[in-house]
């Protein structure tokens, strides 16, 4: 089976679908301030995110011309609710070891979260593997939102 990606979906959305969380493998949680060229992005991969030779599991996020004290801000926000050893690698904060959430539920309540702690608009990507589109459609995904994975 292919790997399916969706993109765009709003925070809103996620509290309606209910997929099978074994089948999603990444998330993203991009928070996009009014002149978007400012952003923080949240993510997980369920495999690792690379940190030089190795890598690490757990929430990790980014930020573009973000103010440090709102950096600050959002990384212990995220590391009281996950947990994890805070490392840094340019303009990505890994939070080592924390815990990992996959479900639609919590994954849309942390983007409303963010969206109110930053003063932000969240937009939400999503990829599955080993699952259909037509599976993901009933569990409630908007069709219009599936993204085609080249080659896959």
């Amino acid at each position: 089976m292919a790997r399916l990606r969706y993109w765009k979906v709003t925070a809103e959305e996620m509290l309606t679908i209910t997929y099978d969380q074994e089948k999603l493998i990444n998330w993203e949680i991009k928070c996009l301030k009014s002149d978007a060229e400012r952003f923080v992005g949240v993510f997980l991969y369920r495999n690792g995110t690379p940190y030089d030779y190795e890598s690490i599991k757990g929430v990790c996020l980014y930020y573009n011309n973000i103010e440090k004290a709102e950096v600050g801000r959002v990384t212990a926000a995220l590391e009281k609710k996950f947990g994890g050893k805070e490392m840094q690698k340019s303009e990505r904060i890994f939070l080592k070891g924390s815990k990992e959430i996959y479900s639609a539920a919590e994954i849309g309540a942390l983007a409303i979260q963010l969206e109110k702690d930053l003063e932000a608009k969240a937009v939400i990507s999503l990829e599955f593997e080993n699952t259909t589109a037509e599976q993901l459609k009933d569990s409630g995904l908007p069709e219009a939102k599936l993204l085609p994975i080249p080659g896959e």
